[in-house]
């Protein structure tokens, strides 16, 4: 055998939609997330309060989250749903040392499997176009998973659904010091526009609006 057959080690992936059966796990990659990204002093999020805003909303027409799990084992596509089929691949790979696998273990990618990142996006519009198009908000794949093609899959899922709805494009921000994201993005084809700023209202600035007043 030889020393490149030895080192092949295939596993399974599968992005499905998320339900509030996930929460819990939705909540420990948000928590992932916040840290990556140094704001962990902004993570406010509970279980319950992803519960009541995620879940009552009908999938791809308001927030829409999809999961990516990791297995050794075969993933059956045994999540039938209207709105979303799941994604399985197989994916050949060297090994993967995964230190949080009991945290992130799921239950329902069958025996060995785990979720290892997801995407959370909701639709918006463009004027210009008279379409409507789909805003990436997270995009997350865990440390160990990364770099092994896993955002692409996640991304391109969105960007399939989009296309398929008909919808006229697929936006995100991404953080000017994560030059490896922007470098990805853009072999995705993505154009990286640098002449626009995000501008928020949140905390004490946005409830100083309460009541309509102008402050």
């Amino acid at each position: 055998m030889s020393s490149a057959a030895a080192e092949t080690n295939p596993i399974w992936a599968r992005i499905r939609l998320a339900d509030a059966g996930d929460v819990s796990t939705i909540h420990r990659l948000l928590r992932g997330l916040a840290e990556y990204e140094n704001q962990t002093h902004q993570f406010t999020a509970t279980e319950s309060s992803l519960s009541a805003t995620l879940f009552p909303s009908s999938p791809f027409r308001s927030f829409t989250i999809l999961l990516l799990e990791i297995s050794p084992n075969p993933i059956n596509d045994d999540l039938p749903n209207p709105d979303f089929t799941p994604i399985v691949r197989r994916v050949d790979l060297g090994p993967v040392q995964d230190p949080e696998a009991a945290t992130f273990a799921s239950a329902r990618g069958g025996e060995g499997a785990v979720a290892a990142g997801f995407v959370l996006f909701f639709p918006n519009y463009s004027t210009f176009l008279a379409k409507p198009g789909l805003y990436v908000e997270d995009l997350f794949v865990r440390e160990c998973y990364r770099r092994r093609g896993f955002g692409r899959m996640l991304l391109s899922a969105v960007a399939a659904k989009a296309a398929e709805m008909g919808f006229g494009r697929v936006e995100w921000t991404v953080l000017d010091w994560n030059v490896d994201a922007l470098r990805f993005y853009e072999k995705m084809g993505a154009e990286v526009l640098t002449e626009w700023r995000i501008c928020k209202l949140s905390g004490g600035a946005l409830q100083a609006y309460r009541g309509g007043g102008d402050v």
